[in-house]
């Protein structure tokens, strides 16, 4: 089943119906995909697999899920699309790690790191508390019922790499000093607008658009 990131981690009737689906089904493996593969261009989604009830009864309809395999093909890959299109050798690895089993009963042992996945930086997250170096660096990983449950309070948006081109919140400058960093970029660009408009002859425009700026800064000459 393909799904949208907001089904994983949405409150409420979200989390009822996660929970009885990890109740009456056996959902045993999560694929991230990349952006841009099933919905709109920047949507994230995932397919879920799982099997109603258990392979030892298929009428079991408490507690059929035990550990949730996660495979993240998305953190530090390419945003696909016409230009780069997603082709066959970028699920192979995944398929590799699934197994040949359809129903995910294949013996199945943590890490993968295709698609230079051991040089992404260990992310501050519950998914890397007590996992080593290695391991944090896997796009392959277990994750328990119980984890999920306690940890997670029942969100399936799990993710442990880093992402390269994130921003980490903490190493930015304070709020006040950003402000002031942006409100500079803007008074340099309108003063290369200012002059251009000048050069195209609308000297007249420059002059009206100096003084909406003066009125909307209070009389303050731009």
């Amino acid at each position: 089943m393909v799904v949208p990131d907001n089904v994983l981690f949405e409150g409420g009737k979200g989390t009822d119906i996660r929970r009885d689906l990890m109740d009456k089904c056996h959902l045993h493996t999560i694929l991230r995909l990349p952006t841009g593969i099933f919905y709109a261009q920047g949507v994230k989604t995932n397919v879920l697999f799982f099997t109603k009830g258990t392979v030892a009864n298929p009428h079991q309809d408490k507690n059929c899920t035990d550990d949730v395999w996660v495979y993240d093909l998305r953190t530090n890959m390419p945003s696909f699309g016409k230009r780069t299109p997603f082709t066959e050798q970028h699920l192979q690895p995944f398929e590799t790690v699934y197994g040949e089993d359809p129903h995910g009963l294949s013996p199945r042992a943590e890490g993968e790191w295709s698609f230079n996945a051991e040089e992404s930086e260990v992310a501050d997250s519950e998914e890397n508390k007590n996992a080593d170096q290695h391991q944090a660096t896997s796009r392959w990983r277990k994750f328990s019922r119980e984890w999920i449950r306690t940890a997670k309070s029942d969100s399936l948006d799990i993710s442990w790499l880093k992402d390269k081109d994130s921003i980490d919140a903490d190493s930015l400058p304070e709020p006040d000093v950003l402000a002031a960093e942006a409100m500079g970029e803007l008074v340099q660009a309108l003063g290369e607008l200012d002059a251009l408009m000048r050069e195209l002859g609308a000297g007249d425009e420059a002059d009206a658009q100096r003084q909406l700026l003066e009125e909307a800064f209070g009389g303050v000459k731009a």
